[in-house]
């Protein structure tokens, strides 16, 4: 008798759910306030097709995650390691709930918030 250590058929990860981890995460992080409006899609009067979802947008291309976050920061938050913080976090997070490889994580900090905290 022979036993079959594998399991059949596959798992797919909807796109959404890239898009709430990497929302969720960055939302996490001290220093960002919310998260920003703009797109990539709007860059040079054309449009693109990728997945966007308040702030987020995600590409995915042979399993592995390509993503750009809009944020807005707190006046006090140093700017270079907050990006850096979200970067790291956002790619620890979609690699261990979702198993995925992060190509890479592109901040685009779209302004800072002077009334936060006041």
């Amino acid at each position: 008798m022979s036993t079959y250590s594998g399991t059949p058929g596959k798992t797919t990860i909807a796109v959404d759910v890239l898009l709430t981890v990497a929302r969720l995460t960055t939302l996490g992080v001290a220093g960002v306030t919310r998260m920003g409006h703009g797109s990539a899609n709007r860059v040079k009067g054309f449009i693109r097709k990728h997945n966007v979802d308040e702030g987020v947008e995600i590409e995915v291309q042979d399993d592995i995650v390509y993503a750009d976050l809009f944020v807005v920061l707190d006046k006090d938050a140093n700017v270079r390691q907050v990006g850096s913080t979200i970067q790291q976090e956002v790619s620890r997070a979609i690699l261990d709930i979702v198993g995925m490889q992060v190509g890479w994580i592109n901040v685009h900090v779209e302004d800072i918030d002077y009334t936060s905290g006041d």
